[in-house]
């Protein structure tokens, strides 16, 4: 059993080495390329970047001059030109990232679809979503995809600016040029050229003393 677990070990160092040589040898800058793992059809463009300990599962695709930072993990994503991913990021299957987009440090995205130049850059969460160009996206937006039940979508439209710490809950649209603010749980559509809140108003209690409490012996 040992020599087993063993040759499959050595089978897939072996392959790894290989298509990491071919990698570079078409001209993909692997930085310490022992670090990062491939599959059998992951496609790479020109000028193309990947960072150490990255992982490439099956169905990838980079287009030209794209980065990927160190520590993401990347399955069944299409990548445009100029794309920069991660660090730390976590793309899973039917992600397609257009040109010029940006997916920052611990974004998680699934069966979503971010257009030109738009960006979701930390510690987010896009499911069952597309957002289209000129987009920003705060960081701690989640899209509520799932009720427990069912999946629902996510619309995002162009020119959109979604603050931090934001929930969208789905079946859900908010259309373009919009702002929602941060903090907000948008559950109805949000209509084009417009502000969307769902804050409280602050309460701020003047000379206020918090109570002592005893300390249980």
């Amino acid at each position: 059993m040992k020599n087993k677990f063993l040759k499959k070990s050595e089978d897939f160092r072996i392959k790894q080495e290989l298509l990491r040589n071919n990698a570079l040898e078409k001209g993909v800058n692997l930085i310490a390329p022992e670090t990062i793992f491939l599959s059998n059809d992951t496609s790479f463009g020109k000028n193309v970047t990947v960072e150490p300990y990255v992982v490439f599962g099956p169905k990838v695709k980079i287009g030209d001059y794209s980065h990927i930072k160190s520590f993401s993990h990347v399955d069944g994503t299409i990548i445009g030109k100029n794309v920069i991913v991660g660090p730390y990021a976590r793309l899973r299957s039917g992600t397609v990232l257009k040109n010029n987009s940006k997916i920052g440090n611990f974004v998680e995205t699934k069966k979503s679809n971010i257009n030109q130049n738009s960006k979701v850059n930390h510690l987010s969460y896009i499911g069952d979503a597309s957002i289209g160009k000129n987009s920003n996206i705060g960081a701690g937006t989640i899209t509520c995809n799932y009720d427990g039940t069912k999946k629902s979508k996510t619309k995002i439209s162009d020119n959109v600016f979604i603050g931090s710490n934001s929930s969208l809950v789905a079946p859900i649209k908010i259309d373009k040029d919009s702002v929602v603010g941060a903090g907000s749980v948008i559950t109805k559509n949000v209509k084009k050229k417009s502000l969307a809140l769902t804050r409280s108003s602050q309460l701020e209690i003047k000379n206020y003393k918090m109570k002592k409490r005893k300390k249980k012996k």
